[in-house]
């Protein structure tokens, strides 16, 4: 099925002010790296860099941030505890939660997703390590621009930026003049009864992994389901355990060459990308340690191709909210072998970077908000395609 997608020409660049930046770090060092980063892009203005929680509630009414990245670990008050303070006092408060990579912090950071933080990015344990630095510099720089964006579209719905890479590694262009989006397209469900359900996500993937597990019982016992949410090692071991309480079913990072088996959840681990293969008569778990796919590692798009070998078109694909169009080129493998894609909406993602990408490439049967996905899920899955 192939469909034509026009739109005028975009006009020429519109002047915005630059996203407001509140740094909460008690580390000279970061404070000052992260200043120079952010200070250097053109679209993006450091209103403060201050060294603690307390600090930053006092005086975010003079700052008046749109975005915050709260470091974890501070005196006087820390990151959890400062959260649920500048959300009080600024409900739309865009706030990313900075952590080093250990079990602690990871379990932190979950609690803080659920206070209402938007995001989390783990601090390389090392700044003089380069490609470490590197890797940390892109991933901030491209969660504040996204969720800042939401910021914008929610108090200027006409102001929609466009966000498409510009040249060099680090840079993405400034906002422009909205554009006519293209229509979504909607296809009809494969007719092949679902084997395996694949689920994946990442910028607000956590809480709506678990809101859709935790009603997929009768789905989960039957078919075995895959999911791939970007994270970083130690996030997906705590993920894992959050999903397994959420569904009361068995669901852990997967282990290389594990049977596939109905009744359980497979997470990809963080910094390994999860396949499947075919061995004999049973699917298996292949986990790669190759390079980064669409940025990500692990990556949705490995998954996806993958599972066409072993389970033709009886897939269903699920995409949930996340930046960038990770899952799109996968999702297009899938219907191609005849099985079917939803993605999440836009109004329920806190990005509807993924989703969106799948859904304006006309591969979704259907774009749901987030409480109509497992209802859905549990239908197709019993056989009624209405």
């Amino acid at each position: 099925m192939s469909v034509a997608l026009t739109s005028p020409a975009a006009p020429g660049p519109v002047q915005q002010e630059p996203l407001r930046v509140m740094l909460v770090d008690d580390s000279v060092v970061i404070r000052g790296m992260i200043s120079r980063w952010l200070g250097s892009e053109p679209d993006i203005v450091v209103a403060a860099a201050l060294r603690t929680g307390r600090e930053a509630v006092n005086q975010l009414e003079r700052i008046n941030p749109d975005i915050a990245v709260l470091d974890i670990e501070m005196p006087e008050l820390d990151g959890i505890s400062a959260l649920p303070l500048l959300l009080a006092k600024k409900r739309n408060l865009i706030v990313i939660m900075a952590s080093t990579l250990t079990r602690r912090n990871a379990e932190i950071s979950f609690k803080a997703l659920s206070l209402g933080a938007s995001d989390y990015i783990p601090k390389p344990e090392s700044t003089r390590e380069a490609s470490a630095a590197e890797i940390f510099r892109h991933d901030l720089v491209r969660k504040i621009r996204h969720l800042g964006a939401k910021v914008r579209r929610a108090s200027h719905p006409t102001a929609a930026p466009s966000l498409a890479p510009a040249s060099g590694p680090m840079r993405e262009t400034v906002a422009r003049a909205p554009v006519a989006s293209p229509p979504v397209v909607r296809r009809s469900f494969s007719t092949q009864n679902p084997r395996v359900l694949l689920i994946g996500s990442s910028t607000g993937g956590p809480q709506a992994l678990m809101s859709v597990v935790a009603e997929i019982g009768p789905v989960i016992d039957r078919f075995p389901v895959l999911i791939t949410q970007h994270m970083p090692p130690t996030f997906t071991t705590i993920l894992a355990e959050h999903l397994a309480r959420s569904s009361h079913r068995p669901a852990r990072e997967a282990v290389d060459g594990e049977a596939v088996k109905a009744g359980h959840i497979y997470l990809a681990p963080g910094g390994r990308h999860m396949r499947v293969a075919r061995h004999g008569t049973e699917a298996v778990i292949a986990l790669d340690d190759g390079p980064p796919v669409n940025f990500c590692k692990p990556a949705v798009d490995p998954l996806f191709a993958s599972a066409v070998e072993v389970w033709q078109g009886s897939i269903l694909a699920v995409i949930l909210t996340g930046m960038g169009s990770d899952g799109m080129r996968g999702g297009k493998d899938i219907v191609a072998a005849g099985g079917s894609v939803i993605a999440q909406d836009e109004a329920t993602s806190v990005v509807w970077g993924m989703p969106g990408a799948a859904a304006h490439a006309g591969i979704c049967a259907a774009v749901l908000p987030l409480n109509q996905i497992a209802p859905k899920l549990v239908r197709l899955f019993s056989g009624d395609r209405s």
